[in-house]
């Protein structure tokens, strides 16, 4: 018996409902939220990288942010032993971080500055102005070493379609719509280990 693509893809969905996943509804956004993000290219998003609640597989304390490098996985610890799985692009090989740092600050539609590092390797990067046509998208949580600045970031992106990639120059890039959720719920202080 052969089966078509769709009947494939329907047992395949119903087959990962019985799992431990469950959907996130995407969080409310403003207007300027809205039109921005409108802005910003669609991309063929893929089921393994949306944003679902399951159990946790990280052991730590609820509030904290795990990112699982090799995976492409960003876990948001939950009350109850459950996290909130985001997908994400990481570090390029060359340029990947990895270590514990917190969230020193929260920013909406950032601006970007490379750093001379960067604009060393790549002389066409320039500062750019929050907006949707910047690389930081439409959040970014800035993480510290204790008072110290480690240059990464976890924030959105204007290149949705590496969601899952190796590309990044070591921050964790996130669709912006959940990069916005991930946003809403983590606390300035909050523990973030990259793995």
């Amino acid at each position: 018996m052969r089966l078509s693509p769709l009947t494939l893809l329907v047992i395949a969905t119903t087959a990962l409902a019985g799992c431990t996943f469950k959907g996130v509804p995407d969080p409310e956004v403003s207007s300027r939220d809205a039109e921005w993000m409108a802005l910003v290219p669609k991309a063929q998003e893929e089921p393994r990288y949306a944003r679902y609640q399951m159990d946790d597989p990280t052991g730590e304390a609820p509030g904290t942010i795990v990112v699982d490098t090799k995976e492409r996985y960003l876990y948001y610890v939950l009350p109850g032993k459950k996290v909130i799985r985001y997908g994400v692009a990481v570090g390029d090989e060359a340029y990947g971080w990895t270590g514990t740092a917190r969230i020193a600050r929260k920013a909406e539609w950032p601006d970007w500055n490379p750093p001379a590092e960067m604009k060393a390797r790549w002389p066409h990067v320039r500062f750019t102005k929050g907006g949707p046509e910047n690389p930081l998208g439409a959040r970014a949580l800035y993480l510290f070493d204790g008072n110290k600045d480690t240059l990464y970031r976890i924030h959105g992106t204007n290149e949705p379609e590496k969601i899952g990639q190796a590309v990044s120059s070591g921050c964790i890039r996130m669709r912006n719509i959940d990069v916005v959720d991930l946003y809403n719920r983590a606390d300035v202080n909050a523990k973030v280990i990259v793995r």
